[in-house]
């Protein structure tokens, strides 16, 4: 269970906390489409609608990984949830813990008022805010009790948990792993792993994703100075996965990483487009869409796997 003091400064950050693990949160542009200001790449991309997602985990604090890039709340040094909370437990108090984030907008002069009802039955989840979900070992338990209950799912793993993702049944909606380095070198300097053997681990779940059974997408987080090189190291590993899609996606100053990185880190979505076809030419995947608001190109591996690109989740 996390200790009082890391409770206390999660809330201050505007995490809603239940169980003894897990937390929900509030993302920017849940917020920007209930004012009718836009909406999350990933509704452009897939088809979620935004709107309805909840942001969240049932790892809080755990993760193998300190990457000098992430915004969460502070430091990871537990590896595994020791004391998991029961995916049912974790399914509804997700939902509470979403409609009493979004309560207050009901009130409010710019908000679309059908959005907000509609935000109040979610339909969607991204298990995906902070820690590492396999650190968490009831993964497909909740994946499934998120689809008993009506919600579809995307899974985002950094893939030092080869095994649990080798097992995971049901399958999630989406499966994301993380690629944030091209070689062992990078990946020790970027994601500073609390473990041993986590670039070997990277690369026996990058296989056991290759043909699963549910959309799957490498994740590329693009820090300027850092992992922003290397494009034949990439799609090596990107070719273990053969997954349908890779985004490749400007790292965002903000959170907790402003203490890490500078502003400069942050390369901009000419920058992020430019690494992203350096890539697609090693794998001869292909850009098929982009958002610069969010510095997020999308490239997919053929004219099939991109026809399959915007499926409606609700």
């Amino acid at each position: 269970m996390m200790s009082e003091t890391a409770r206390a400064a999660l809330k201050r950050q505007g995490y809603k906390l239940f169980g003894a693990n897990s937390s929900a949160k509030l993302c920017h542009w849940t917020r920007k489409s209930i004012y009718g200001e836009g909406a999350c790449y990933k509704e452009k991309f897939y088809g979620i609608r935004c709107h309805r997602c909840i942001q969240m985990t049932p790892a809080t604090d755990a993760c193998t990984h300190n990457c000098v890039f992430c915004w969460r709340a502070g430091d990871f040094s537990k590896i595994e949830v020791g004391d998991p909370d029961e995916p049912a437990e974790i399914v509804k108090g997700a939902i509470s813990a979403q409609r009493e984030i979004v309560s207050g907008f009901k009130g409010e002069a710019k908000t679309d008022q059908k959005k907000w009802q509609e935000a109040r039955e979610p339909r969607h989840a991204a298990i995906s805010l902070s820690g590492e979900p396999f650190s968490y070992p009831l993964a497909g338990e909740l994946v499934s009790a998120f689809h008993g209950a009506g919600l579809t799912t995307f899974v985002v793993t950094n893939g030092t948990f080869p095994g649990r993702v080798a097992e995971l049944k049901p399958l999630p909606t989406q499966l994301y792993v993380s690629l944030v380095a091209p070689d062992a070198e990078t990946y020790s300097k970027v994601c500073a792993p609390l473990i041993s053997g986590g670039w070997e681990k990277i690369g026996e779940t990058l296989r056991a994703t290759k043909g699963l059974g549910c959309r799957r997408v490498i994740r590329m987080t693009a820090v300027k100075g850092f992992n922003m090189h290397g494009e034949k190291g990439y799609a090596e590993r990107i070719l273990l996965a053969e997954p349908e899609f890779v985004e490749v996606k400007s790292y965002m100053h903000r959170g907790s990483s402003i203490h890490r990185l500078a502003p400069e880190s942050m390369p901009s979505h000419e920058e992020t487009r430019a690494f992203a076809e350096a890539v697609a030419m090693e794998t001869g995947y292909s850009l098929v869409a982009e958002a610069p608001e969010s510095r997020v190109v999308l490239l997919a591996r053929d004219e099939k796997a991109s026809s399959r690109r915007v499926m409606r989740f609700d």
